[in-house]
């Protein structure tokens, strides 16, 4: 029998985790207020994953209309599974995050705006809000005097890795205006690392060759972590159209 591809070991590893990558439903509260997102709003969670925030935006947002979009079939099989009791006001499908057609009042992308690139993403999605719409999105962020091994960690993960001030230019250079930034620090990569040991735990004993590849990349990964959780960020950006 073949071994896992590199996709496969991938999937196998994220498979029945809950998020794919740092949150909090307290930050995503924090971007809903500071948006002023309507109770009635149509909201587009923009590279949902699993659906771990677009559950959050189904419970938070009784009375909204949603919209979750990903690439990975695995992942939208997924979220439909999670969002389901929500019935047709939230709706979960494969495509381009990319290309939204809207009209949104909030479109959330968590953590997944830079497979596209900050400018870039803004631009394509400025079409696609509703008059007064909103942007809310997640994008690692170095801190201020980072230590070595925060470095290690970024070098690692996303060399492209500006600080806020890099994150603001990027904004502005597709035309938009910043309402408010937070930092997710700690409890956000708690909430994905943690579970993540535990998935990698279960693994283990029967992993193949390929997929035990993919185990000791993603604990490296955490190592790094470990070594500067308190300067290991995202800045949470809430934004508009000029």
């Amino acid at each position: 029998m073949s071994d896992l591809t590199e996709d496969e070991a991938f999937l196998t590893l994220y498979a029945d985790l809950a998020r794919e990558g740092p949150g909090a439903s307290a930050d995503l509260g924090w971007a809903l207020s500071v948006a002023g997102t309507p109770a009635t709003a149509r909201i587009c969670d923009a590279g949902c994953g699993s659906g771990a925030d677009t559950l959050t935006l189904a419970k938070d947002r009784p009375q909204a209309w949603i919209d979750a979009v990903d690439k990975i079939a695995q992942f939208v099989e997924a979220a439909q599974k999670r969002v389901a009791p929500f019935g047709d006001r939230v709706q979960v499908r494969q495509g381009d995050m990319a290309a939204l057609n809207g009209p949104y009042d909030l479109i959330w992308c968590a953590g997944a705006i830079y497979f596209i690139g900050i400018s870039q993403a803004l631009k394509a999605w400025r079409p696609a809000l509703a008059t007064g719409g909103r942007v809310a999105f997640s994008e690692p962020c170095m801190l201020p005097r980072p230590s070595q091994a925060a470095r290690a960690f970024w070098s690692a993960e996303y060399p492209q890795i500006t600080d806020m001030a890099g994150i603001r230019d990027r904004v502005a250079q597709a035309g938009y205006r910043v309402l408010g930034e937070n930092m997710q620090i700690g409890a956000a990569w708690e909430n994905y690392y943690m579970p993540m040991e535990r998935r990698i735990a279960s693994l283990r004993p029967s992993a193949s060759p390929a997929l035990a590849a993919a185990l000791d990349t993603a604990e490296a990964e955490i190592a790094r972590w470990r070594a500067a959780p308190s300067e290991i960020a995202y800045a949470l950006m809430v934004v508009a159209p000029e």
